[in-house]
């Protein structure tokens, strides 16, 4: 009987070291590519600001110089969300 419980906890003990690494494996893939759909949200999401930001001044709600401070803060956000985009994806920034 002893024996018997033995092998079996020998068997999962084995099977626990085989099958881990399997487990987890695809796990920093799966972050990364949430990562980049995050960014990519972030980036649309930025982008509609932008053109708010400029139906806003159309529309006369901001002034020409209250719209070219959004802006320029908008843009800069936008640009940092593409960097990030950039070094996930394996492109180079510059």
């Amino acid at each position: 009987m002893e024996y018997g419980l033995a092998l079996i906890l020998l068997a999962a003990v084995v099977a626990a070291v085989v099958l881990g690494p399997l487990k987890t494996r695809g796990e920093p893939e799966r972050e990364e590519e949430s990562r980049i759909e995050e960014l990519q949200a972030a980036k649309e999401a930025k982008y509609r600001e932008i053109r708010d930001a400029e139906l806003d001044r159309e529309m006369g709600k901001l002034s020409r110089e209250d719209w070219r401070a959004v802006d320029r803060d908008l843009r800069a956000e936008a640009i940092e969300i593409l960097q990030k985009l950039d070094r996930l994806e394996g492109r180079r920034v510059r």
